[in-house]
């Protein structure tokens, strides 16, 4: 186990517990959104994955796990099916409370010659795993704000145009992918790529931006969009950004990131790919590639390239 991991296992676990508070035992327990599991399920899911790996495939102990997996397995408990199973508030603040505290002691006992343990894999994939999983019930959270009709948005989104400014990277070798623990598989192994010359925006797009490319009509001109997007988009019925919502005077609702920057001037972001595509072709530009985000990523000049999922 690298040496961070007790601690911030715990803030983790913590941050995860803390998605329950302020909601009501409805809301703890709804479905908000087809693709969105309850709350509650998702932090019994976290804790539960971490007792899997750990105190079943390492040492051999399906206590915890037996009780559980139908629910907590995504492969063999449906979303729609999870709400009516799930224990309540109190159950599992106390359930997570146990295995929280049998899973410390088995994470001292846990051998570094374990395969699975080998180079600290199994506390950086506990980690990471939390760490997802937060990120989605962030989602849901919001989801659950716009059911209550509360906006946490501190001023309604200001349109404006695609920003001109752009950066060049010169052409030259690169190395892609890492070799550190924490990497998925697809980022591994690394690899060096001879890359030609390329502009890039200097900063990712804004919901500002956004907005402008949607009072232009942009989910409703077809010739901004590839053919497979546009009968994604007509077929979803898609004219905005999933979790954007729109106010009574016709202005946009975003929630914000962070108070360090007008919601305006704030990283776009829950775009689907057809969506970022028919923006490109709105700008004038085009996407990046793999290669070409990972360098202009480490070049200098380039703003907030870091603050959103790709």
């Amino acid at each position: 186990m690298t040496p961070n991991a007790p601690s911030r296992l715990s803030q983790l676990r913590t941050a995860s517990l803390s998605m329950l508070d302020g909601l009501s035992a409805a809301e703890q327990r709804c479905q908000c959104h087809p693709e969105l599991s309850p709350m509650l399920w998702h932090v019994g899911h976290v804790f539960f994955v971490e007792t899997y790996w750990l105190a079943e495939r390492v040492f051999g102990d399906t206590s915890i796990t037996d009780q559980w997996r139908d629910l907590y397995f995504p492969e063999a408990s449906p979303k729609e099916n999870r709400a009516e199973r799930l224990p309540d508030d109190a159950e599992v603040r106390a359930w997570a409370a146990d295995v929280s505290s049998r899973n410390d002691d088995y994470w001292q006992r846990l051998d570094a010659t374990h395969p699975l343990a080998a180079d600290g894999y199994l506390a950086a994939f506990v980690r990471q795993h939390y760490a997802q999983h937060l990120e989605t019930m962030r989602l849901a959270s919001a989801q659950l704000a716009y059911a209550r009709g509360r906006s946490t948005l501190p001023a309604a989104v200001e349109a404006t145009p695609p920003n001109p400014a752009r950066v060049v990277v010169p052409a030259g070798p690169v190395t892609l992918g890492t070799s550190t623990i924490e990497a998925y598989d697809n980022e591994q192994p690394p690899c060096t790529t001879d890359l030609p010359e390329f502009e890039i925006a200097r900063q990712c797009v804004t919901n500002g931006e956004w907005l402008g490319f949607m009072t232009a009509g942009g989910y409703d001109n077809e010739a901004f969009w590839d053919a497979a997007g546009w009968n994604w988009r007509q077929a979803q019925q898609i004219t905005h950004p999933e979790h954007w919502r729109a106010l009574s005077n016709g202005t946009w609702h975003v929630p914000a990131e962070d108070d360090s920057r007008p919601v305006t001037q704030q990283p776009v972001h829950g775009i689907g790919w057809y969506e970022a595509r028919a923006f490109a072709r709105y700008a004038d530009a085009r996407l990046p590639r793999e290669a070409e985000w990972e360098t202009a990523r480490r070049a200098d000049g380039l703003e907030h390239l870091h603050e959103v999922w790709e």
